[in-house]
């Protein structure tokens, strides 16, 4: 089966085809994702993903025969309906920090932690913030909205025309969420949204077939298949869902880097660390830690995988060698107040010493966040750095536990592509291999940036 996947991240678009019997993408078009800035606030251009997803799936259908569409997208997002099924606002962008000029208030309503498994965040991280925001400073504009739909669900509505949302984008951190009971929260009735809510569902089921008009833009048959979208996280999540059994961990490494805990030792979740319960496609709580670690990597200019000889280099003698402090990304993952700086970087002459040290360092905190959660039994890696084998070796030895590393391109579109059509066998996975020199310097690198980390958030530098 071929399933066509359209796969929007924070900082790419993609369309994906999957092949669902080997669990493979056969065929990924990309583009960067835009922020529209002369909108009335910062907001997600989806003018430019119409355009680019139709385009894609022009060209994947003239080359095959397309089964079935599905959809996948980062989570903190929604989009606000009129009653003719259009936008009624722009669709705001989660970083734009514009939303804690009334995290004060909002305060005040939000539901606890202890409800919802949402940690209050900044900007517009949490969709309830988001929409407080909007309704506090455009309420003419907000008493014309009619829905609220996730982002999967907006663009599956795109596709079909039905409405609904689903149970993983409203369990990512939106307050919006009752893992416990399966039910939309305490705000929704505070706020009086309930109205503007559709039913949920769990993805993968089916939603509907095309829209007349998008199967004539598309060169697909009016008869094709939609069904419901994901976060994309938890797409993430999905083929370890259904091929492994017991404990493990899963770790997607996009523009967040996010550990989610299967099983394991039980924790209580620091909120103030950015902790959180997600909602998977089973919809069952998992415990999950993350940060921005994409983010980061982006910040510092790096765009390919740690040179394996650089690294070895680097590792001879962990007294000189260059560490990364967190945070790069500040209010956010395991130490949110801390401000980075490096240790040892003026002894750091080579530019891939450096590229080495910001992979090492995102595989330490990667690590961090599985410990926050309580993860036991093997790690399995998703998203771009699973092709990074020196960040993977890291967390291997950081951990002390089994590290497998995806073959799949995306992960996410695998995922999304799974909950329709389960594949004839697992997704193929390779496990991690170290050496015991391996094992002795990365582990003893591990100490040396734990020593550091426990003075930089004692003593933290002054700016």
């Amino acid at each position: 089966m071929l399933v066509a996947v359209i796969d929007l991240g924070k900082s790419n678009s993609k369309v994906a085809l999957v092949n669902t019997a080997i669990a493979r993408e056969i065929n990924v078009v990309t583009q960067r994702s835009v922020v529209n800035t002369q909108t009335l606030y910062p907001s997600l251009d989806h003018r430019a993903i119409e355009s680019f997803v139709v385009d894609a799936l022009q060209n994947l259908s003239a080359q095959h025969s397309i089964d079935a569409v599905t959809v996948t997208t980062h989570g903190a997002t929604v989009a606000l309906l009129d009653n003719t099924g259009s936008l009624a606002m722009p669709v705001l962008d989660y970083e734009f920090r514009g939303v804690d000029s009334a995290r004060d208030d909002y305060q005040h309503h939000r539901p606890p932690f202890s409800e919802t498994g949402s940690p209050a965040l900044p900007g517009g991280l949490n969709i309830g913030a988001q929409l407080y925001w909007l309704q506090q400073n455009f309420p003419v504009l907000f008493s014309t909205v009619d829905t609220i739909l996730t982002w999967p669900q907006y663009w599956v509505h795109w596709l079909t025309g039905h409405k609904h949302n689903d149970v993983t984008s409203l369990g990512c951190h939106s307050d919006l969420y009752r893992p416990d009971q399966k039910t939309y929260s305490s705000l929704i009735d505070a706020m009086q949204w309930r109205h503007l809510m559709p039913p949920t569902r769990q993805p993968g089921q089916l939603s509907g077939p095309l829209q007349p008009a998008i199967a004539q833009q598309t060169g697909l048959p009016e008869n094709t298949p939609v069904y419901t979208g994901i976060h994309d996280s938890n797409a993430s999540l999905v083929p370890h869902l259904l091929a492994q059994c017991g404990t493990f961990t899963v770790v997607s490494t996009g523009t967040w880097f996010i550990a989610m805990a299967m099983g394991g030792t039980p924790v209580v979740l620091d909120e103030a660390k950015d902790t959180l319960l997600n909602v998977n496609a089973h919809g069952q709580s998992v415990p999950s830690s993350r940060f921005m670690g994409g983010r980061e990597r982006e910040l510092l200019g790096i765009t390919e995988p740690a040179c394996s000889k650089a690294m070895d280099t680097l590792l001879r003698d962990p007294s000189t060698a260059p560490y990364l402090m967190p945070s790069l990304v500040p209010d956010t993952g395991p130490f949110p107040d801390a401000s980075t700086h490096w240790v040892n970087r003026a002894n750091d002459t080579h530019s891939t010493h450096r590229d080495c040290a910001v992979t090492l360092y995102l595989a330490l905190m990667t690590n961090e966040c599985m410990v926050q959660i309580g993860s036991d039994g093997p790690t399995f890696i998703e998203g771009p750095l699973a092709h990074d084998s020196c960040y993977a070796k890291m967390l291997a030895a950081a951990s002390g536990r089994p590290v497998m590393i995806s073959q799949s391109q995306t992960g996410t579109s695998v995922g999304a592509a799974m909950l329709i059509k389960a594949p004839d066998a697992p997704p193929a996975c390779t496990a991690v291999t170290l050496s015991p020199d391996d094992q002795q310097q990365l582990q003893r690198y591990a100490t040396q940036w734990q020593r550091y980390l426990s003075e930089h958030l004692t003593n933290p530098p002054h700016n």
